[in-house]
């Protein structure tokens, strides 16, 4: 019986991948193509399906089901960030997330296939990156909620005539940080840092106080940044990064 009789026709053998890097990066097609083979993939593991049971994808990700379905959770938050209804959810694991150690491709290389793959094609919501320095820009308020620490200590790492972070041990480096979920602390002063970017644009009628809620705070940034145009805020990862935790946060 063929691959496509077993119901597996979701997932390709040689195409099938599922990314590290922020999805913000990726296109329309690769974006929902990588959702679409998520679900594949998920449906193997949790079921015990044969068909890509030795998929180097899902040998890599069949002992870390919670770290999937978190990933899930982030291509769902850019999808929703882009406009898509979301009506295919996987129930999240109670816990501690487990995330694979190994790469298929390192995350630096990641960014280098999609500059390949994208050639006279759209790109993302987010720029593909040209630099370490670009690459961070993107990142700044995610690491920010998550550890302020590394915040104030990338900066300068990339600074001067001999940086001491490369690309590639940067983009390793944010790709396994962005996967700790942010303190409730950490995260609403992180949100203070954007609203500082948008508040001027408020509208005088509605004030220039940030919500309360996290949640309704984040939204109202998004909404600003969206509106004017701040490229700044609207080529951050947090813009949909952070909305996977601030529906939690009371």
């Amino acid at each position: 019986m063929s691959e496509k009789n077993r119901g597996h026709k979701t997932l390709s053998p040689k195409l099938m991948r599922i990314w590290d890097i922020h999805p913000g990066y990726l296109n329309r097609q690769s974006l929902l193509g990588e959702h679409r083979e998520l679900h594949g993939m998920a449906s193997i593991i949790l079921h015990n399906k044969k068909g890509y049971s030795r998929h180097p994808e899902t040998l890599r990700w069949k002992p870390h089901l919670s770290g999937l379905i978190m990933r899930h959770e982030f291509l769902v938050a850019e999808m929703a960030l882009r406009g898509y209804n979301h009506r295919s959810p996987l129930d999240r694991e109670t816990g501690a997330v487990s995330w694979p150690e190994i790469f298929i491709d390192p995350p630096g290389g990641q960014f280098r296939i999609l500059k390949e793959k994208y050639k006279d094609r759209e790109e993302g919501r987010i720029p593909l990156p040209g630099s370490a320095q670009a690459l961070w820009a993107h990142h700044k308020y995610s690491v920010l909620a998550r550890d302020p620490e590394y915040y104030r200590r990338i900066g300068p790492a990339l600074s001067g005539p001999a940086p001491r972070l490369s690309f590639d041990r940067l983009a390793e480096m944010l790709v396994r940080l962005m996967r700790q979920p942010p303190p409730r602390g950490r995260l609403i002063n992180a949100l203070m840092h954007m609203w500082g970017y948008v508040s001027d644009m408020e509208n005088r009628e509605t004030g220039k106080k940030l919500p309360d809620h996290p949640a309704d705070a984040l939204h109202r940034i998004r909404q600003l940044a969206l509106e004017n145009h701040a490229d700044y805020l609207v080529r951050s990862t947090a813009l949909s990064d952070l909305s996977v935790w601030t529906a939690a946060a009371v």
